[in-house]
């Protein structure tokens, strides 16, 4: 299938729609001809979305609420969806964030930002993933973060779940792509959404959420196992990553000092 055509007629499944990025990726995906199940909590929020995309009375859009954090529900989204639409080539799993004072460490905040971030998304291949396998085919993605590359400041609790997301991903790819079901981590920098807005630190390369959007469906549509961005800043955590401790660590410091 040429890129041109990746995404026409494809059945999208995409969580954490109503804010951010994920808001942003329905319009590219709609554009180039696919039909996207939106998943959040807000059923409202859900309903005015689909409603922006209906021509002559129907909507490519399909709004189905569930909390991504309840297993049941997750798994019971992904079935009506199934039961609409016949399957699903590609989940996009997006929705997370980051529960309570990232400064101050708190077990249950710990917690709530690992099963929002990553068994959110353990919850949604579980419920996909039977079907992909059936059909012979299929794509699992999930949006990570630069941030789960490597232990900084502040982020302590959002960047180990981030980094729970990579390595899940990473491995999961080998068991899959034997069988016709590829997997793509998404991991973007610092993105202009509610998340990023009490940052009150300067955030390098920062960019607005439409523009991280078509990145990430330019990815897609190329099948790549990595999709990151921007290169600047990706490549620079791509190089720390692979620092001795000691060195890191001194960066790191030097950094805090200067903020």
């Amino acid at each position: 299938m040429s890129i041109a055509r990746a995404m026409n007629g494809q059945r999208v499944w995409l969580t954490g729609a109503t804010s951010g990025i994920g808001e942003a990726l329905v319009e590219p995906l709609v554009r180039r001809g696919a039909r996207v199940a939106i998943t959040a909590r807000r059923a409202g929020l859900l309903d005015v979305i689909a409603a922006r995309h209906a021509r002559g009375g129907s909507s490519p859009v399909l709004s189905v609420a569930a909390d991504v954090t309840d297993r049941d529900a997750v798994h019971a989204a992904a079935a009506q969806i199934e039961a609409a639409w016949g399957g699903i080539d590609l989940a996009i799993f997006n929705a997370g964030g980051s529960v309570g004072d990232r400064t101050r460490f708190r077990g249950d905040d710990c917690a709530a930002t690992m099963t929002l971030n990553y068994f959110s998304v353990v919850y949604g291949i579980d419920a996909v993933l039977p079907g992909m396998l059936a059909r012979g085919h299929g794509r699992i993605a999930a949006v990570a973060s630069l941030a789960g590359y490597r232990a900084m400041p502040a982020a302590t609790a959002y960047g180990a779940s981030k980094a729970a997301v990579i390595h899940m991903l990473d491995g999961l790819r080998f068991e899959l792509a034997p069988r016709g079901v590829g997997v793509t981590v998404i991991n973007p920098g610092f993105v202009r959404t509610p998340l990023t807005a009490p940052n009150a630190f300067r955030m390098p390369f920062v960019m607005e959420a439409d523009e991280a959007a078509e990145r990430i469906v330019r990815g897609l549509e190329r099948g790549k196992k990595e999709i990151h961005f921007p290169a600047r800043l990706s490549w620079t955590m791509k190089v720390l990553r692979i620092l001795p401790y000691g060195l890191y660590e001194q960066l790191m410091k030097r950094a805090g000092a200067r903020k």
